[in-house]
Parts: C-alpha cells; structure tokens; sequence
C-alpha cells in the first residue's frame, strides 16, 4: 500500500521534470552572460563626449567665426543623444547644423549631409531628401551623397529611385554598398540573401571600428531574429556588449529574446529597468506594457502607457514616434480620429507600406472596415513581408470576410511569432 501512495507523487515530480526540460531545452540566454553589463551605472563614455562638447563650445566662444566648429560641436550633440536618448541634445546639433549651413549659404556638401543625417534621426525624410539633392548637385563626395539618398528614398518609400541610386553606388567589395544591398534584399523579403551578404562583410568588420563593429553585430542580430535564429541574434547581441557594454540597443534585443523567446516577464523587466538608468526612451514604457499585458497586469500596463504619453508629450519628439502614437490611439474609441489623422499626415510625409497599414488599422479599429479593406487590399497587399504589418492585415481580412486569405496568411505568422511577440502570437489562432 505504501508503494501505491508513492505513484501520484511520482507523477507529479516527473511532470514537474518534464516542464523544467521545456523550459531550459527553449531556454537561449543566461544571466551570466550579461549581468555584468546590467550593474554599470557612470558612463565614461558619456563623460567624453560632454567634455569634448565643453572645450569645442568654449573654443567656438573665442572663434565665434570659425564656422568649422559648429560641425564639431554638433558631432558631440549628436553623440550626446546616441549615448542617453536626450531628444534636446539632437535638436541642439540640428540648430548648430542650421547656422553653419546658412552661414555657408548651403554649399558645403559635407555640412549638407551632415544635417540630413540628423534629419534621418528625426524622421524628416523629405527634408533630408531636400538637402541630399543640393549636396549631389554641387559634387563634393557625390557617392557618400548618393548612398544617403539610397537610405532616405527608401524610407521614403520610393524604390524606384531607391533601387536607381543602389545600382549608382554599386562597386565590388565595398562596404557601404554591401550593407546597403543587404538593406535591399531584406527591404523586398529576401531575408537569407540579406544575412549571406552582411555575414560576407564581417572579415572586413572584424578590421574596422568599433562604431563599424557595433552596427554590424547589431543588424545581424537583428536579422539572425527575423530568421528564427534566436542564439546567433543572442550572441551577436553579446558580441556588440562587449565592444560598448552601455551598448543598450543590444541590451532591450537581448530583453526581447527573454520576454519572446523564453517568455520570462520578471527577467525582461529587469533588463529594461536596468537601462533605464542610464539611457532615456519612451519605446522602453511601450516594451513594459507589452509584457504587462501579456501578464494579464491591467493596471501596470495602463501606467506604462500613461508613462509613455506624459514622456512624449513633454519632449520635443516631433514625428519620431508617429507609428507608436497611431497605434495607441488606435485602441481607445475616443480617440479613433486622432489616429486616422496621424496616420493620414504620416502617409503625407511618408507615403510607405508602413504608412498605408498605420491608417488601414486606424480605420479596422474605428468600425470603418471597407475603408480599411480598400487600402490595405490597394496599398498594403503583396507589398510587405513585415510580420506585424501582415498581422494588422490578417484581422482586417478576416472582418471583411476573407476567410480564405487569413488562413493563407497564418502560416507565415505562425513563423513569426517570435518577432510579434507572445501578445500578438496568442492571437493568431482565433483568426
């Protein structure tokens, strides 16, 4: 009889045992790794950049006509930004930027670039567009001018004249092009040819820079997750923290794989607490209500949001965080129309795929569903292979009675729930 009280209690720890091997078979990350990186609180990288912007300033003071040192002092606002996320510091390398081009009467090519770079950064595509143009007309540099204009026709979403300045760039065994060529097969879905081409630059990357290094380690991590290979995108993320290991990019992947992959709440949650005392982004409050949502926290993902919109709402964003901003005002009746306005100035500014299924969502979340089916069926369909953009998609098919056509779709977003999120996956079964 003894023996036979044994039998559920073995049961039970054999299921136990089974679901602690799930876990840890699924299981990519590990503390160890990146502990350390979590505990750094000064930054002396930060302490650089604002002493060389204090001597640069102070040397200016002295010179004030000694244009070329705005251009420098710029440079560490706009480091200044990458290393804390501090928007104003961006905005001073803009207005910095002006002066000089103004001075120059807008005939210095390289200062011409230079604030198209900090337009990019701002999401003034067509702004930057402007000043590239004036830069290829004047000559200085022209292939450094035309690779921008690559960038920004694609952000643009103009792969016409996109794919026109690609092959104007192209030359055998160049870096700049071969990123740029990797951007392009990821841009039209063609993912493997998009990691072949970035893995074939890294003999060279391993030569190069840090910056050269960090951005390559970083977009092939962020490749490698887009292709479901979760511990290369891992370690590559690894690879980039231990170049700059306030390197918080890498630091909120490396929470996503946590959070996606292994679906561990609490651990992602520290991640992003951890950055949060160094680097200032309202994307990590939307991360947070992520997370809480999919813990069934009502309460804390309401304050997240709320987070999110007192932080944007009192810094000068501009239209830096318009896609985030349509989407929340997407799920609340009360402001549906802010969100079909939104989304209807972003396609104004930016007239991409993104863009069309921004203000086909906004439309799907109002109750306007032939709407929403007229433009994502015009603008929206067989022109993207982005997940969360096919996700947006799925639902408004299926509201307009697409059975067929969702169920064609679910494949491809059953392949991607790791990029959707667990949030997002959940439902992918009920369409």
């Amino acid at each position: 009889m003894k023996y036979l009280y044994l039998i559920p209690v073995t049961l039970i720890l054999l299921g136990i045992g089974e679901l602690y091997y799930q876990k840890k078979s699924k299981a990519v990350t590990s503390t160890e790794d990146y502990n350390t990186y979590l505990t750094i609180t000064a930054n002396p990288n930060l302490d650089r950049i604002q002493k060389e912007n204090l001597f640069w300033k102070e040397k200016f003071q002295k010179s004030p006509n000694q244009t070329s040192y705005l251009l420098t002092l710029a440079g560490t606002h706009t480091q200044w930004f990458e290393a804390t996320g501090d928007v104003h510091q961006l905005l001073k390398a803009d207005s910095l930027l002006t002066i000089a081009n103004v001075r120059t009467k807008y005939k210095k090519s390289g200062w011409l670039r230079a604030q198209a770079r900090n337009y990019i950064s701002q999401h003034r595509f067509a702004e930057a567009q402007e000043l590239l143009c004036k830069a290829e007309v004047l000559g200085e540099k022209k292939r450094d001018t035309q690779k921008m204009l690559f960038d920004v026709y694609l952000e643009l979403g103009n792969d016409t004249e996109a794919y026109v300045y690609l092959e104007e760039i192209s030359k055998k065994n160049d870096f700049d092009y071969a990123i740029r060529l990797s951007k392009w097969n990821d841009h039209t879905g063609d993912l493997t040819e998009a990691i072949r081409i970035l893995e074939q630059t890294l003999p060279y990357v391993e030569t190069s820079s840090d910056g050269l290094k960090l951005w390559t380690y970083s977009n092939l991590a962020d490749y490698y997750g887009h292709a479901g290979l979760i511990n290369k995108s891992y370690a590559y993320y690894l690879k980039a923290l231990a170049i700059n290991p306030q390197y918080t990019y890498a630091l909120k992947g490396i929470a996503w794989i946590v959070f996606s992959k292994e679906q561990n709440s609490q651990e992602a949650l520290r991640i992003l607490d951890a950055i949060e005392q160094t680097y200032s982004s309202p994307d990590l409050f939307l991360l947070k209500a992520e997370i809480a949502e999919f813990e069934g926290k009502t309460e804390y993902k309401n304050d997240q949001i709320q987070k999110y919109t007192d932080y944007t709402r009192s810094r000068p964003y501009g239209a830096m965080y318009n896609k985030y901003d349509v989407l929340l005002q997407a799920e609340n009746e009360s402001t549906y129309e802010d969100a079909i306005t939104l989304a209807q100035e972003e396609i104004e500014h930016r007239p991409t795929v993104q863009s069309y299924d921004l203000l086909a969502w906004a439309y799907y979340r109002s109750g306007q569903i032939e709407k929403a089916f007229h433009i994502a069926s015009t603008q929206v369909v067989g022109q993207t292979s982005e997940p969360e953009v096919l996700y947006h998609l799925a639902h408004i098919l299926k509201a307009s009675n697409q059975q067929e056509k969702v169920d064609l779709l679910k494949e491809e977003l059953l392949a991607s729930s790791y990029e959707l999120g667990p949030v997002a996956s959940a439902t992918i079964q009920q369409l």
